[in-house]
């Protein structure tokens, strides 16, 4: 028997009038698209379409998403992509193209994301669990609602109930939402016929809609990332930016392109003594570079990774085949592409030389500076936290 097919879409527009070219704006190191992205591919959803007229965005994901098969990105037209043009019209231009070949159709916003595949999953449950036609996700508020003409909407204020007494309101958070193929032929909505309700966490109802919001989202990612840290457990890996790591974050051009790093010799014979002590090294650098592919071989790196921005989503993909969680990680990086890391690993280090926000964020500031034995300082610390184990 055939099994359902699942499918999103994540529609995603060059142009932005609010918040210019918001899909792509870093939050903590990260295009804010990448955040959703990345958990709908850890979902249990059978194909993730991303639905763009952003050239940039495509060339992204084209090359930082080659681990997974479940990514395909597909150009919109101007048309679904004009300021004009609502969601529902860029979902049914989709699902056309794809000639309805699915069973199931759900859409993810990128302005939500602090969506997690958990949530996607409880979607996705729902929706075939309960035989609704849709479904959208939604948070329980328990604020007190008035209209503009002075009138309560929710609650009696001269009876004003207790917080624990007060069933509150659900609202609609805009993140997810789901309905089946024959729904939406009929429709030709995100919603219609039985619709049912996933409540997500009350931290969700922020979406990205204006400037304050960006900074928002960024502190609530920031809490939640930090709830990898627990419990404290021992290190099996040390994950490793390069430049401004392993490097003072220098490097000598000539006009044939690249032509000399670096390296400390002394940072060299810690990673020996880190493997010596069982804790594996993982390289990860943007960089794609002949010369740091050259050193790695001769530290006998087994596992190296150049060429990779999104960092947090590889590493992800990683921790099944390490037989790691985050909390069994430490992690070193210099710059703001590091920060997700940083944040969400048992131990997140950073070089004495690096950017504010990434001293701001780590766990452990380091006395030296990239290239001048910060690997050694963190390699010494690491064996030492281990051995109370």
């Amino acid at each position: 028997m055939k099994s359902a097919k699942h499918i999103a879409i994540i529609p995603l527009r060059a142009g932005s009038k609010g918040i210019p070219n918001k899909n792509k704006r870093k939050i903590l190191g990260r295009p804010l698209f990448s955040w959703v992205l990345t958990e709908a591919v850890e979902s249990k959803l059978d194909k993730v379409y991303v639905f763009t007229d952003d050239k940039e965005i495509e060339n992204y994901i084209i090359a930082e998403y080659t681990w997974t098969n479940k990514i395909v990105v597909i150009e919109r037209s101007e048309e679904s992509a004009s300021d004009t043009a609502s969601t529902e019209q860029g979902m049914i231009e989709l699902a056309e193209k794809l000639n309805y070949d699915f069973d199931f159709y759900y859409l993810l916003q990128a302005t939500s994301p602090l969506t997690s595949s958990a949530d996607i999953n409880n979607v996705i449950e729902e929706l075939v669990t309960t035989k609704s036609d849709s479904v959208l996700t939604a948070v329980k508020t328990h604020r007190f609602i008035w209209n503009k003409d002075g009138k309560s909407i929710n609650y009696d204020y001269l009876n004003r109930p207790r917080r624990q007494d007060f069933e509150g309101l659900i609202i609609e958070n805009g993140a997810v939402y789901g309905c089946t193929k024959d729904s939406f032929l009929k429709t030709k909505n995100r919603l219609g016929g039985k619709i049912s309700v996933v409540e997500m966490a009350e931290d969700t109802l922020t979406e990205i809609d204006e400037p304050s919001d960006m900074i928002i989202i960024e502190q609530l990612l920031k809490t939640r990332l930090l709830t990898f840290k627990a419990p404290v457990q021992k290190i099996k890996y040390l994950v490793l930016d390069v430049d401004g790591v392993f490097t003072q974050a220098d490097v000598t051009y000539t006009e044939n392109g690249e032509f000399s790093k670096t390296f400390s010799f002394v940072d060299g014979m810690g990673l020996e003594i880190l493997r010596n002590n069982g804790i594996e090294p993982i390289v990860m650098t943007s960089e794609n570079s002949k010369l740091v592919k050259q050193r790695m071989d001769k530290l006998k790196i087994k596992h190296c990774y150049l060429g990779v921005r999104d960092k947090f989503s590889l590493l992800n993909n990683l921790l099944p085949d390490l037989n790691a969680s985050r909390n069994e990680l430490a992690y070193i990086g210099d710059d703001i592409n590091d920060l997700a890391n940083i944040l969400s690993v048992g131990w997140g280090a950073c070089p004495a030389n690096a950017t504010k926000d990434v001293r701001a964020a780590a766990d452990l500031q380091l006395n030296n500076e990239g290239g001048k034995g910060a690997i050694r300082e963190l390699v010494e610390f690491l064996i030492q936290f281990n051995q109370r184990f």
